[in-house]
């Protein structure tokens, strides 16, 4: 059933390969929102740095973040209720995209480095499971978010995500 929410932008983060998108899509679905994978915004050049299996720097970042906060900003002032699936790994990257407001919502999906590796290697993506180790490494888990185990199935997650959002 969709249980509409109105006004929120729910942030569905974590290391690559944890079902950030799988989980954000059955998400949006579920509750009447559009979908958004941040993927989908990095610069030609930050993409072809990931697929080579170097690691973005801050400042390759940096224009890739100013463009998701512009869309978060218009989001909530247009009042939209948008799930977005981003890494968002540091408190520096959460910080810049302005997720400290009531009106956003962090979902950090947490699983371990063996567990998610195996599912990056059954899939087709641009990062490269080598540069797994670069994002457990950087990873500077949220304070307040809802934390998940990857290792649960995607309908259970969303699940407890709507739950955790009832009874925010």
């Amino acid at each position: 059933r969709a249980h509409r929410v109105t006004r929120l932008v729910i942030v569905v983060m974590g290391v690559s390969g944890s079902g950030k998108t799988t989980v954000g899509r059955a998400l949006a679905e579920r509750i009447g929102a559009r979908f958004v994978d941040a993927d989908d915004y990095h610069p030609d050049a930050n993409v072809a740095k990931m697929r080579s299996g170097t690691p973005l720097t801050d400042e390759d970042r940096a224009p890739w973040l100013t463009t998701l906060r512009t869309m978060i900003d218009t989001w909530l002032e247009n009042e939209d209720t948008v799930v977005l699936a981003c890494s968002a790994l540091t408190e520096r990257i959460r910080t810049a995209l302005g997720v400290d407001r009531e009106t956003v919502r962090m979902v950090h999906l947490r699983g371990t480095q063996p567990v998610i590796e195996a599912r990056m290697c059954d899939r087709d993506h641009f990062m490269p499971a080598t540069l797994l180790e670069s994002q457990f490494a950087l990873l500077e888990p949220p304070e307040h978010a809802i934390v998940l185990d990857v290792q649960e199935p995607p309908e259970t997650l969303v699940t407890r995500i709507v739950r955790a959002l009832e009874n925010a």
